[in-house]
C-alpha cells in the first residue's frame, strides 16, 4: 500500500514514517509539510519525493497517515477521502465536532477503511484487557489520573502551538477516553472543572448510569509525572496495565490493522472514525461545560 505521509514533526519523523518504512506492505509515496523546507529534508532521508501540493500526493497514494494539527488534519482527511484513499489518522480526529462529522461522512461516503492511532489501543496487552475487563462487566467507575510534563526543555511536543492553545483536554483527554469507553460505553454526561497549572478534571456518565473521573494536565511538576487508571465494580478493582511496546510498534499494529480493513473489506474497527467523532464530542462537550459552568448532556 502507498502510504502518503502528511506532517513533518517529531511524530510524524520518528514514529508514522518509521513504521511505514519498516513495514513489509507498506511503502511510502511521499511527504507533504506546512513547511517545504522540512518536508524535503524528511522526504530525502527516506528516498521519496517531498510534494508542495496536497492533492498531488492524495493523487499519488493509496492511503494517507496524518501527523498534524488536529484542525488541518480534518480538511485533508475530508479530501483524501473524498479521493477514496483510506484513512490513518492521529487523535483528536478534529477540534470541534462539526469538523469531526465532515471526515465521517466523507469516509462512509466513500467507502474506505479507516484507524485512528489512539497509541494505547494497538498495544496487545492493553487491547486484551480491555477485552476481558468489558465482557467480565458489572464497572460502576473508573478513574483516570494522566499528569504530564511537555513543557520542560528539549521536549518534542512543548512547542505545539495548537497543544499550548487546547491544553490536556485535547491532547491527552483523548488517550483516556479510548482506554475508559471500551468498558463503560458512550458517554451521555459531562461537567468539567479546571485547576492550577492547565489541570482539568471531567466527571462523566456512561450509557448504564456508570461513572467516571478524568484528571488531566501537560504542565505538572516533574516530580508528579503519572498515569493511572482503575476500574471499580462489583468484582473489585482493575487497573489499566501500560502498552508493552513501543510508539513505533504500535504504529505498525495500525497499519496492520487497516490493511486488514482494506484486505477484508470491512469498515467496523473499533477505532475507526466513527470512534474518533465519539471522542471528540465528548471534548467538545467538556469545552463547553468549562466555559459555561454547567453539566452538559450528549
Amino acid at each position: 500500500m502507498r502510504i502518503g505521509l502528511f506532517g513533518t514533526g517529531y511524530w510524524a519523523a520518528q514514529t508514522h514514517a518509521a513504521a511505514i518504512e519498516a513495514h513489509p506492505r507498506a511503502q511510502l509515496a511521499g511527504v507533504w509539510g506546512r513547511n517545504p523546507a522540512k518536508a524535503e529534508e524528511l522526504a530525502t532521508r527516506h528516498g521519496v519525493p517531498a510534494f508542495t501540493d496536497v492533492d498531488a500526493l492524495i493523487d499519488a497514494c493509496d492511503a494517507v497517515a496524518v501527523a498534524l494539527p488536529p484542525d488541518v488534519q480534518a480538511d485533508i482527511a475530508v479530501r483524501a477521502a473524498t479521493a477514496g484513499r483510506h484513512l490513518l489518522l492521529d487523535k483528536p480526529l478534529a477540534l470541534d465536532l462539526a469538523d469531526a462529522d465532515r471526515v465521517v461522512a466523507a469516509a462512509q461516503a466513500s467507502g474506505v477503511a479507516s484507524v485512528v492511532f489512539f497509541t494505547q489501543r494497538f498495544h496487545p496487552n492493553v487491547t486484551g484487557f480491555l477485552a476481558s475487563t468489558a465482557a467480565a462487566g458489572g464497572w460502576q467507575h473508573a478513574r483516570a489520573t494522566m499528569f504530564a510534563s511537555i513543557f520542560q526543555p528539549g521536549n518534542p511536543y512543548g512547542d505545539s502551538t495548537w497543544r499550548r492553545e487546547r491544553g490536556a483536554l485535547w491532547d491527552i483527554g483523548p488517550h483516556a477516553l479510548s482506554l475508559i469507553l471500551p468498558v463503560l460505553g458512550r458517554v451521555t454526561r459531562v461537567a468539567a472543572m479546571d485547576g492550577p497549572s492547565g489541570l482539568v478534571h471531567l466527571l462523566l456518565t456512561h450509557d448504564g448510569g456508570a461513572t467516571s473521573s478524568l484528571s488531566l494536565t501537560l504542565d505538572a511538576p516533574s516530580e508528579a509525572v503519572t498515569r493511572d487508571f482503575v476500574f471499580f465494580g462489583e468484582n473489585g478493582t482493575e487497573t489499566v496495565p501500560p502498552g508493552d511496546g513501543s510508539a513505533l510498534q504500535a504504529f505498525g499494529a495500525a497499519l496492520d490493522q487497516l490493511l486488514e480493513e482494506v484486505d477484508a473489506g470491512t469498515r467496523d474497527h473499533r477505532c475507526d472514525v466513527r470512534f474518533g467523532r465519539e471522542v471528540v464530542a465528548v471534548l467538545d462537550a467538556a469545552q463547553t461545560a468549562r466555559a459555561q459552568g454547567r453539566t452538559v448532556d450528549l
